[in-house]
């Protein structure tokens, strides 16, 4: 029964040195690609064995990492793909920064993410498809960037998505009017000067002059 209770206890904490190692690298991955000149992210030290003891960083009770809370903190840099491997994340929050470059494909692989805030930073590329994938989300805010193309269609079978914005842009193409879309005020898509309006379902080509 004692030789039970400690192989249980021996796997226990080898799981979650595995666990804490493997998303500490993937926030490892990040502090790398980005500059840091107010030293927020001083405290992310890659010999510890969990990130849960690092600032900014929440995790639930079994170490899993739950939330990055990095707004406003005069990040640039870019992120990076490892940030899809936080597959506990809830809480994705790095607006009011000067990150650049695009978001990353492997963002769609976040199945618990809740809230992605990445407003107000200097965010090219396209909206990823994939993101169409992230079943529990409520908040998406993207507005304030440079991001091109389309709305992807993806993102109407988010039934959980209550809050979308994607103002002062450069997309392009008709707004989504199915599903969550239905009930996003208009005011969350102003300031794309390429965008045609609500799309009319059975009138208009969704992908019309847009790329």
């Amino acid at each position: 029964m004692v030789v039970g209770k400690l192989i249980l206890l021996a796997l226990t904490v080898f799981v979650t040195v595995v666990n804490g190692n493997s998303e500490g690298d993937a926030l490892y991955a990040l502090r790398r690609s980005v500059k840091d000149p107010d030293n927020v992210l001083q405290s992310w030290d890659p010999n510890l064995v969990s990130p849960c003891t690092w600032f900014h960083v929440t995790c639930n009770q079994d170490n899993q990492v739950t939330r990055l809370d990095l707004g406003n903190s005069n990040l640039s840099g870019h992120l990076v793909p490892d940030l899809g491997k936080l597959e506990h994340l809830q809480y994705l929050e790095l607006y009011k920064n000067n990150i650049g470059g695009t978001i990353p494909a492997e963002l769609g692989n976040l199945k618990n993410l809740i809230s992605l805030d990445l407003y107000n930073n200097n965010i090219t590329g396209k909206i990823p498809a994939t993101l169409g994938k992230l079943k529990s989300l409520v908040f998406m805010r993207l507005n304030d960037n440079h991001l091109v193309g389309r709305i992807p269609r993806e993102l109407a079978s988010i039934s959980s998505l209550k809050v979308v914005d994607v103002s002062s842009n450069n997309l392009c193409g008709p707004i989504p009017t199915t599903g969550p879309f239905e009930h996003i005020p208009l005011n969350n898509f102003e300031n794309n000067p390429r965008l045609e309006g609500p799309e009319l379902q059975g009138l208009a080509s969704y992908d019309t002059n847009c790329s």
